[in-house]
């Protein structure tokens, strides 16, 4: 016998044709017995040893055929058996279809039985699909970071990071989890990667998208905020978009998510710790680093803790047209909480120091909102006016009001451009972009 069991074999390449994936399952008339039938492929095949005349294909259709055996099955639901064990063999078990299907955005596995996907926004409970039991779950989650060299076991039992495609992975096992072990995979759609499919999909005006472009153009610093799901990295991408191609831009991150497409990027991401608790590289490590490295751009994914000190630092000393996501529910949140960030540096700082730090650095706040119809909308584009009463205070430029449902039970609302001039107008014209005038007029550059 080969010692090589079906686990070790599975990055063996298949030579046959796989038939194409089955993905309207109400077509079978006993879906509970397919159920059966595939729980006990898997539970025969998984732990066996391949024998020596076999390759694994041969071997797994002898399975197959042996267990189907006086069944009465169509060509149709062979094939759907078929497909859901090669599924298990060189994909990533019941969820392989789901992250090739481009149109769902996230997948989140609460138990063998309980998989939600999200699609356009719309959170749908997916009754097609489940896992044999947890310990299913976890041989998935394993495939699915082995290739990132990562692992998770009672000793290590949570892991965050990046697919090989870009798609974030979050697992978590007991003891963490009281429920049993849970994924979460947040896709990012192939077809949003650029400033015109968010207009097309009505996140904002193409007056919006003109001022944003000239302002990453012009180089003003410029934090993203919104809530979990809202699409600040996907905005963060875009913007990043306008960036010159002449520039040497430094991303940090802790999974790498951005993709940016000019010649000139050096991308930076985390590091956890290792098995004997050292070797961690924080967000912040990496943005004192990036300080050394000439950078013209810096574009930190999401600023959450102490490195928004040496961010704002960064901002102040010469390193102009930097960006950022923040965790906020609106501008003035991500302000608060920015202050927050600061004082977790454990400086010893005034709080209207700290409010003087962030209004010398920060230029624009772009607030995105997931709506209640599931679609992403630039809800804010406020700018740092100065100081009211020793708070910082904002004034904004753009604003979206929503005004209730459509038919259609979508978000209904204006999009409205304030007619005050703002601030930051003349920083943008002084960088010699002159694009704006029909939004705000002439200014004097001096």
């Amino acid at each position: 016998m080969n010692k090589t069991s079906l686990i070790d074999a599975f990055n063996i390449e298949r030579k046959t044709t796989k038939i194409e994936a089955v993905t309207d399952y109400e077509i079978f008339s006993d879906k509970k017995l397919l159920d059966e039938l595939r729980t006990q492929i898997i539970e025969n095949i998984i732990d066996k040893e391949i024998p020596e005349d076999k390759i694994l294909n041969e071997f797994i259709n002898d399975e197959i055929d042996a267990t189907i055996e006086g069944y009465d099955l169509t060509n149709l639901e062979r094939s759907h058996l078929f497909n859901l064990i090669d599924n298990e063999i060189n994909g990533y078990g019941p969820i392989t279809e789901l992250l090739k299907d481009k149109n769902i955005t996230e997948i989140m596995v609460n138990s063998p039985n309980e998989i939600y996907i999200e699609i356009d926004g719309q959170l749908i409970k997916d009754e097609s699909i489940s896992f044999i039991n947890e310990e299913h779950i976890v041989r998935t989650i394993q495939r699915l970071i082995e290739p990132l060299g990562r692992t998770i076991d009672a000793a290590n039992p949570m892991v965050d990071s990046r697919l090989q495609d870009g798609s974030r992975i979050n697992a978590v096992i007991p003891p963490l989890s009281t429920r049993g072990p849970i994924i979460t995979i947040r896709k990012f759609k192939e077809t949003m990667k650029n400033i015109e499919d968010l207009i097309r999909i009505g996140s904002l005006t193409p007056y919006m998208a003109r001022f944003l472009d000239a302002s990453v153009r012009g180089k003003l610093n410029i934090i993203v905020c919104g809530g979990t799901g809202s699409g600040k990295t996907s905005l963060l991408n875009v913007l990043s978009g306008f960036i010159s191609s002449q520039e040497r831009i430094i991303t940090i991150e802790d999974a790498a998510e951005l993709h940016l497409h000019q010649e000139h990027v050096i991308s930076l991401e985390t590091r956890v710790t290792n098995y004997d608790s050292t070797g961690e590289v924080t967000i912040r490590d990496l943005v004192k680093n990036s300080l050394r490295m000439r950078p013209d751009r810096i574009i930190v994914g999401e600023v959450r803790g102490k490195e928004a000190f040496d961010m704002l630092q960064a901002m102040n000393t010469g390193h102009d047209g930097s960006l950022t996501t923040l965790h906020a529910n609106g501008p003035l949140d991500a302000l608060n909480r920015l202050e927050t960030m600061v004082l977790m540096s454990g400086l010893d700082i005034p709080i209207k120091a700290i409010r003087e730090y962030i209004i010398n650095a920060i230029d624009l706040i772009v607030n995105i909102e997931r709506m209640s119809d599931g679609k992403r909308k630039i809800t804010s584009i406020s700018e740092i006016e100065g100081f009211q009463e020793d708070r910082i205070k904002l004034r904004e430029i753009f604003k979206f009001t929503p005004k209730g449902l459509t038919d259609n039970g979508e978000v209904d609302g204006e999009f409205m451009l304030y007619k005050t001039t703002p601030r930051v107008y003349k920083k943008i014209v002084a960088r010699g972009i002159n694009d704006l005038e029909d939004m705000f007029g002439k200014t004097n550059k001096n």
